[in-house]
């Protein structure tokens, strides 16, 4: 893939080499003369060829603090290093070497145009801190594990991407994929990103309700559960005389509560044994040991722990708080039964009073007749 050493001996960027890229590169007629004996300020260049110079080892580039182009491909390169002094670069070239492992990039934070091609890396990686970039070209390379890919989220301003000549491009979903995980992309693989492919996306994440079928599920069930507990309160309730009905009222709310946490103690055993399973599975998927059919779009959660844990605890928090609102919702409805019974015995309690007081009226006038009667005698 990269290219080997040549018969030329390797190089390394010392200061006769930088010089004499800096003289060609510079101006070649009067002023360029001039510039050749008054001495050349490397802190004024800022574009830097070194291409197709069998440079094994990058060194001594600390005097060009204003360079902002760079072009070290075509070498054989082994490890990307010394940088650290160029933090106005914005375009570096390392394509055609013979890099293994991505980094030394960290201080290059202005840095919007970054090409890898043709090298011998197999993990896109340590590029957090390059937050301009726009333009990434990977092709060419060890990319194998199509989640990896799922590490360029983090690039808002990425735009044009080149994975193209890598193992993971042979994989069937990845278009898809590619157009699922970095949605801003204009760019893949020299091509415009296709409309209809994100489209796609859009249509495909609506398989996603597989995977939350249990919620429906769980939702259902505490609403059996609530239509129950009241049908069975009510029926309690009628078969209680008044002076027992707040009794069966306290009983009802401590075997709901009970009832309320059991619910939460399963959810949260659910929880444990999914988390399990979907960390055993990413292991299998990892390791390639997984053969059991799997829908694509539940197969893209697991690129990753983190994804796959995050969507598993996002999962749980949802099915706690449709657990408290339905808890919160049957209490409400409970209180306000509560406080329509309690309002129905203050009333029948009313009408017996104003019944007796009725009576009492009656009494009194019948016993005022015949004190009037025994007057008359």
């Amino acid at each position: 893939m990269s290219r080997l050493y040549d018969t030329i001996e390797p190089n390394v960027i010392d200061e006769k080499m930088l010089q004499k890229a800096v003289e060609e590169q510079g101006p070649q007629e009067e002023l360029g003369q001039l510039a050749k004996r008054e001495g050349i300020d490397y802190k004024d260049v800022i574009e830097l060829q070194l291409d197709f110079r069998n440079i094994l080892k990058i060194d001594n580039l600390w005097q060009f603090v204003n360079l902002t182009k760079l072009q070290l491909d075509n070498n054989i390169i082994e490890k990307i290093e010394a940088l650290d002094s160029l933090v106005h670069l914005i375009w570096l070239d390392l394509s055609f070497n013979n890099i293994e492992v991505i980094e030394g990039l960290e201080a290059l934070v202005q840095l919007q145009d970054l090409s890898l091609y043709n090298n011998r890396i197999s993990k896109i990686e340590n590029l957090d801190t390059l937050q301009e970039l726009q333009v990434f070209s990977i092709g060419n390379n060890n990319l194998t594990a199509l989640e990896n890919v799922v590490y360029l989220r983090k690039f808002k301003n990425l735009r044009t991407l080149n994975l193209t000549g890598n193992p993971v491009c042979e994989n069937e979903q990845y278009s898809l994929f590619i157009a699922a995980h970095l949605p801003d992309l204009v760019y893949l693989d020299f091509r415009l990103v296709d409309q209809n492919t994100q489209l796609d996306v859009i249509q495909n994440m609506s398989n996603f309700e597989i995977a939350e079928s249990k919620l429906i599920k769980y939702n259902e069930d505490i609403s059996q559960l609530s239509d129950t507990l009241m049908t069975l309160e009510m029926q309690t309730v009628d078969q209680l005389e008044v002076r027992g009905r707040s009794n069966a009222t306290v009983l009802c709310f401590l075997t709901f509560f009970h009832t309320m946490a059991q619910c939460r103690d399963l959810e949260n055993h659910h929880h444990e044994k999914l988390m399990e399973n979907a960390i055993n599975t990413l292991e299998k998927i990892v390791k390639s040991e997984f053969d059991e059919e799997m829908p694509d779009d539940v197969r893209l959660l697991f690129v990753d722990k983190d994804t796959i844990v995050n969507a598993v605890n996002a999962s749980h928090d949802i099915h706690l708080l449709k657990i408290d609102n339905r808890e919160d919702d049957i209490i409400t409805k409970a209180n306000s039964w509560s406080s329509s019974v309690h309002k129905n015995e203050i009333s029948r309690n009313r009408n017996r009073v104003r019944e007796v007081n009725q009576y009492i009226d009656h009494l009194q006038e019948e016993l005022d007749n015949m004190e009037s009667l025994e007057q008359m005698e």
